[in-house]
């Protein structure tokens, strides 16, 4: 598109008073019916040989004093809890508590360890090799009771069960705790 004389001075105006590339953009269309791209306008402006003015205060870099205050990030969110903080938190344990073990919990767990070997657990996690749709690992779980599940960690940490063989079922405690557990364990195989 060419320009007459009288269009060009006009441009090269409102160049020199500061002028932006929408601002000619829409002088153009307005004082002379010319509508044009934004990048037409920006070549426009390369083919006239002009300069934008930078509408942007400068600094001197060297004198930190002058510098413009930054911009402060936003205030960081409180602590994102992780997949095993959410889970203790789940059964009433604070962050770094441990449960404490009362005589019935005991004599629970002495039989426990008669039954299993040291270490061992009565719930058993398996890893999926294909994730279900919209999590970051999914598996299999069956509990001490014999109940199964599968489980799943969103994209946020947080686990969950679906398609529970018993419904309504809750694990215990000590199920809750030894699926985590054991969730760790796997997940920490698999590279996670």
């Amino acid at each position: 598109m060419t320009l007459s004389p009288e269009q060009k001075q006009s441009v090269a105006q409102w160049v020199s008073a500061g002028a932006s590339l929408s601002d000619i953009q829409k002088k153009l269309a307005e004082q002379f019916q010319l509508s044009m791209t934004y990048r037409d306008v920006r070549f426009l402006i390369d083919d006239l040989n002009l300069e934008l003015k930078d509408t942007a205060p400068k600094v001197d870099a060297s004198d930190v004093t002058k510098a413009p205050p930054r911009a402060t990030p936003p205030a960081a969110p409180a602590e994102r809890k992780g997949f095993f903080d959410k889970a203790k938190e789940k059964l009433g344990l604070g962050k770094d508590e441990e449960p404490e073990a009362g005589p019935a919990d005991e004599a629970e767990a002495e039989e426990f360890e008669e039954e299993a070997p040291a270490g061992a657990s009565n719930v058993r996690v398996a890893v999926d090799k294909l994730v279900i749709p919209g999590a970051l690992a999914s598996g299999t779980v069956t509990f001490s009771d014999g109940v199964t599940a599968k489980w799943l960690v969103d994209q946020y940490g947080r686990p969950g069960l679906t398609e529970v063989s018993r419904p309504g079922y809750r694990p215990s405690a000590e199920d809750s705790r030894a699926f985590m557990q054991e969730l760790s364990a796997a997940l920490q195989r698999q590279g996670y």
